[in-house]
């Protein structure tokens, strides 16, 4: 159970943990001053939201999307969030590989060249199948965690009596709480619905769900905290994970440089993961081989760059997925007693 439990819990972590979180732009974007409240919030709806989603994936067995979806929002507008779910993963997939392919040129590998590895990693990782994906993020996952963790609360002790002050004392921007959890709403429902065949019991649904609310929340505290921390600085980067690393040693920024790279690896291997099993089970083909069909597609798209595809389809997604996060969050509430028998 805890062997399961902490498979999944890595593979929640990997499919939220992308460039934008591990960078700290969306943390900034969506909190900054007076979110403490927002980040206790968002914790407890990513908590509920996990736990929704996979107790209604291990119900059903499902091997994607499209049956949960149909029990999370009914029939008729499952279908809207069918097109609305391919068209999202698709497009943030192909954010990322834009993403890799600008990150790569700070070691003076040229775009497109970046592209083509990060695309030729993604094969290869679909060579192994699911089992992969969940191996892959099960030891790149804690690595980036632990990295990201040292530096936050290394900065951090810097002003202790800030970080009490924020958490107690503000939290006039609680709002956020909806607006962050539905951003990552869709690539979490389309994941997990992917290893609904795979989850055995309850007990690995909790410790999943539990441990990587946990974890997200106290991560984007003192992520959040540390950018309060560096504000006066942070509008001359555009990461600003590198306002706060800023007079660390030149390694350090190369590492973090790295972190990067392998945190747009795994939420495209994440949003890649939603859509192979969309159409495995109509296509009878290898995974590796849809994977890779799907990879020729998206190329075209990521000559528009990535500040570009981020700064237009961000907000648009953020806006779809307040709905099915709101639908997730009432489900057990509004379906009580099929709720009861799922949990069984």
């Amino acid at each position: 159970m805890w062997s399961s439990g902490f498979r999944w819990m890595f593979l929640i972590l990997g499919t939220v943990i992308g460039a934008g979180y591990a960078s700290g732009r969306e943390i900034w974007q969506f909190f900054g001053a007076e979110s403490g409240l927002a980040i206790l919030l968002f914790t407890i709806f990513f908590m509920i939201a996990c736990h929704v989603v996979l107790s209604l994936s291990r119900k059903l067995q499902s091997s994607h999307f499209s049956p949960v979806l149909e029990k999370l929002v009914g029939t008729k507008i499952s279908k809207i969030y069918n097109v609305v779910m391919v068209i999202y993963l698709f497009a943030t997939t192909a954010v990322m590989l834009a993403g890799g392919g600008a990150a790569l040129q700070v070691f003076s590998i040229p775009y497109w060249a970046g592209i083509f590895i990060i695309c030729f990693l993604l094969v290869i990782l679909f060579v192994f199948g699911v089992n992969g994906m969940i191996t892959v993020n099960s030891i790149i996952i804690p690595s980036i965690i632990l990295i990201l963790a040292f530096v936050l609360f290394r900065t951090a002790e810097i002003s202790p009596d800030t970080l009490r002050s924020y958490v107690f004392q503000h939290h006039s921007n609680w709002p956020a709480a909806f607006t962050f959890t539905a951003l990552n709403i869709l690539p979490l429902v389309a994941v997990l619905s992917a290893i609904g065949k795979e989850v055995k019991t309850k007990g690995e649904i909790l410790i999943a769900s539990i441990g990587s609310g946990v974890i997200l929340g106290v991560i984007s505290l003192f992520y959040n905290e540390t950018l309060l921390i560096v504000q006066s600085k942070i509008e001359f980067f555009e990461i600003p994970l590198f306002a706060i690393i800023q007079s660390y040693p030149y390694y350090m920024i190369f590492v973090m440089t790295l972190l990067l790279w392998v945190a747009i690896y795994t939420t495209a291997a994440s949003g890649l993961l939603g859509l192979v099993t969309r159409f495995s089970g109509s296509l009878s083909i290898p995974l590796w081989v849809i994977c890779l069909l799907l990879l020729l597609c998206m190329l075209p798209f990521t000559a528009f760059g990535f500040s570009v595809l981020v700064a237009i389809l961000y907000p648009l997604f953020g806006l779809v997925n307040l709905y099915l996060l709101v639908c997730i969050l009432l489900y057990p509430i509004t379906n009580r007693k099929n709720w009861l028998e799922e949990m069984k």
